[in-house]
């Protein structure tokens, strides 16, 4: 579908990740775009550090897992899309992660869930629960198993949205800082935008949440990523190790680190030892849209029925991406409404 309503057809507000994600689909399919973002391409949390694109775990199954699953298997191809239109890299890979298990509790529970990935992950990923060999790239396990997926991926954050922002670019879409609201209009202005719609609807639709990250030198970017104790340990592939993240509902300075991040890393350390000696490069710290269903919020804007909203993506922007485009486009050009029931904007009002 074409179209040629205006000399723009579809106006989008926000240049993050799922800015970025809906503008492409949208231009793919013809039709006139242009970004607006006054801060530029990623300058939100979609230009933080860690980039793991990590599942829900394989029970308890419901429209947002299925969802995710769906935008996770996608990735492979819509990053390397991504890639060979915009001749940069993403930092995509899919990785896979290993978790520590505490007890015999846990490694029961973690055989339960690899049954759960066999029916649910369409046999085009894995769960596993391993014994533990002693590598220096395995987190340290109390009971001596680990959980190893095969679905988990990563990216680079930073990479990732430039390389969208050059694609669409190829594909002569703008990105430009100021401009007028033209064709359809789709909001995608991350967590001050859901703080602005809490205070014009008089309640609580959406928060930031903050969190911080550090960037570490230590080269493992074809080992898999990590996660122990609530941490992300992320190898990219330009020889760094990415750790995070807090999770801060109340902060005075959305950019600012302190001994909460030094925590994180001390944690990870004591975690991962052979990264004890490892340079920290960066701290970094940022805020997350986190939607009130805490699903990303899709769909018609609340306050604007003829206007579109996409926010949310609280943890989870860039593993949600690609379906996040899609479903967006065919809302947004009126090919097809495939939302699901807990990601409309009514599910957090």
């Amino acid at each position: 579908m074409v179209w040629r309503m205006a000399t723009v057809d579809v106006t989008v507000f926000g240049a993050g990740v799922f800015g970025l994600s809906v503008a492409y689909a949208v231009a793919k399919t013809g039709a006139k775009v242009r970004v607006i973002d006054p801060n530029g391409v990623g300058s939100g949390s979609s230009g933080g550090l860690v980039g793991a694109l990590a599942p829900h775990v394989p029970e308890v199954w419901n429209e947002k897992k299925a969802f995710q699953l769906e935008s996770l298997l996608m990735s492979d191809a819509y990053w390397a899309e991504v890639s060979d239109r915009s001749g940069m890299k993403t930092g995509y890979m899919r990785s896979g992660r290993l978790q520590p298990l505490a007890d015999e509790a846990a490694i029961a529970l973690a055989r339960a869930r690899a049954q759960g990935a066999r029916d649910l992950w369409q046999g085009r990923a894995g769960w596993t629960v391993r014994p533990a060999t002693g590598s220096k790239w395995e987190p340290q396990s109390p009971s001596g198993w680990l959980v190893h997926d095969s679905l988990t991926a990563r990216i680079h954050p930073r990479m990732a949205t430039a390389a969208l922002g050059a694609a669409l670019k190829e594909l002569g879409v703008p990105i430009v800082t100021d401009g007028r609201r033209e064709g359809k209009i789709v909001h995608a202005t991350g967590w001050q935008g859901l703080v602005a719609l809490s205070s014009a609807m008089g309640k609580s639709v959406g928060i930031g949440v903050k969190g911080q990250a550090a960037l570490l030198r230590f080269d493992a970017r074809n080992l898999p990523q990590l996660f122990a104790g609530a941490l992300h340990v992320v190898p990219h592939y330009d020889g760094t190790v990415a750790i995070g993240s807090t999770t801060e509902r109340d902060f005075d300075d959305p950019h600012q680190t302190d001994a909460q991040l030094d925590d994180v890393i001390a944690r990870a350390k004591a975690a991962l030892p052979v990264l004890q000696n490892a340079e920290v490069l960066e701290r970094w710290a940022g805020v997350r849209p986190r939607a009130r269903s805490r699903a990303p919020m899709l769909g018609r804007h609340p306050l604007y029925p003829e206007e579109f909203i996409a926010n949310g993506g609280f943890k989870i922007g860039f593993g949600m991406a690609p379906m996040v485009g899609q479903v967006m486009a065919d809302l947004v050009l009126g090919v097809k409404d495939a939302i699901p029931q807990g990601f409309r904007p009514e599910a957090s009002l």
